[in-house]
């Protein structure tokens, strides 16, 4: 990372300058020292009248989770590094006026739930502090296809730099946050978890975009829940000596945090419930793994599920996993489980189709060509 992101910078400024890394110069280097440049406004062309008075994102913002160790403007740089290579956006440098300035907007090509404005505004500000960013919506804002929700501004060749960074971010979280939302109203009074099957080097934005979305977030990694799941079961040598062992664990080193226990049979509910009757355990929530059946027509019979639901009569929090769609989360939360979780919220994700325009006449004439807007 070291090598690479120093290759960019020598590219991206001076080599005198002391300005940190991506924050580039409104006037992209590369040029001849002796030249004398001005900036000089681009034509905008405007397309549809926006539906409300711009305002900052940082309105009633969903906070991102919180990771001991994660760096997000680490993430940041290693996208914007991974797009520029060894040369920088050649196109760019061959083809936009050093000294342009356009206006850009953001249109959205289908309905869904808007994720990843906050992260957004990171990203340019990481790549040039002087755009400026508006939005007339904020994260979690349903919005419709063809409408015009943001727009940034300033040295032309900064934001096509960001261009792509920006829009891959935002459309896998509002993919993202569109489907958490659709599960999440199905799902009620249940809520909604994602699991750690996310794109690796992602999770925190994963996590992020199920929060906007209006789920809630499992654990965020192997360090701040224990989770005590089939293979450790095994190992263990059964489901009452896991936990045990995990009792034992955290009471040596004094360590508080939630702690699940995954069950596949009825019998492994009865012998967690019985060994918590006879003693003092730090367990707080049961998974109910696989307790939904689906059927032929396609239907799924959650009478085991609810079954367990009924043996644990709240003494713990309940888990439902496997067999989560769309289709079966209403019937499942109807059980009284407390929580259902769903790896495909994130690793199955359909991006949300958005684009950044500066000709936005014509990109709506050809989005409505190709029913995109």
């Amino acid at each position: 990372m070291a090598r690479i992101s120093t290759s960019i910078s020598s590219l991206l400024r001076p080599a005198a300058s002391k300005a940190p890394f991506f924050r580039l110069s409104p006037v992209p280097y590369l040029l001849p020292s002796s030249l004398s440049l001005k900036r000089r406004k681009f034509p905008v062309m405007a397309a549809v009248e926006t539906t409300s008075s711009m305002k900052s994102a940082n309105c009633n913002l969903v906070k991102s989770p919180s990771h001991p160790t994660y760096d997000l403007k680490a993430v940041i740089a290693f996208a914007l590094a991974e797009d520029a290579g060894d040369l920088g956006d050649v196109t760019s440098l061959a083809t936009v006026p050093s000294e342009m300035e356009v206006e850009a907007h953001f249109i959205a090509k289908e309905d869904g739930v808007i994720a990843g404005i906050t992260l957004a505004e990171m990203i340019f500000d990481q790549v040039d502090p002087s755009l400026k960013v508006e939005w007339s919506v904020r994260d979690g804002s349903n919005i419709s296809k063809g409408v015009k929700f943001g727009k940034v501004y300033g040295c032309a060749h900064n934001i096509v730099v960001a261009e792509r960074v920006v829009l891959n971010f935002m459309q896998r979280m509002s993919g993202i946050a569109t489907f958490t939302k659709a599960m999440a109203d199905a799902a009620h009074p249940a809520c909604i978890l994602e699991t750690r099957k996310t794109a690796p080097g992602l999770r925190l934005v994963d996590k992020w975009a199920v929060l906007i979305g209006g789920g809630k977030n499992h654990r965020m990694g192997l360090f701040d829940m224990v989770m005590i799941k089939d293979n450790h079961i095994s190992i263990a040598g059964g489901i009452a000596n896991a936990i045990k062992s995990v009792d034992s664990f955290l009471e040596k080193r004094n360590l508080k945090m939630p702690v699940e226990v995954e069950t596949r049979t009825l019998e492994e509910v009865k012998e967690v419930l019985s060994y918590t009757n006879q003693n003092r355990s730090s367990l707080t929530r049961i998974m109910l793994d696989n307790m939904v059946i689906s059927l032929p027509n396609g239907n799924v019979d959650v009478t085991m599920l609810k079954e367990a639901v009924e043996m644990i009569d709240a003494r713990f929090e309940t888990e439902a996993s496997g067999n989560i769609s769309l289709e079966t989360v209403k019937k499942i939360g109807e059980t009284g489980v407390t929580f259902i979780s769903s790896g495909a919220l994130t690793h199955s994700v359909k991006a949300l189709d958005i684009s950044l325009k500066i000709d936005t006449e014509l990109a709506l004439q050809v989005g409505r060509r190709t029913n995109r807007a």
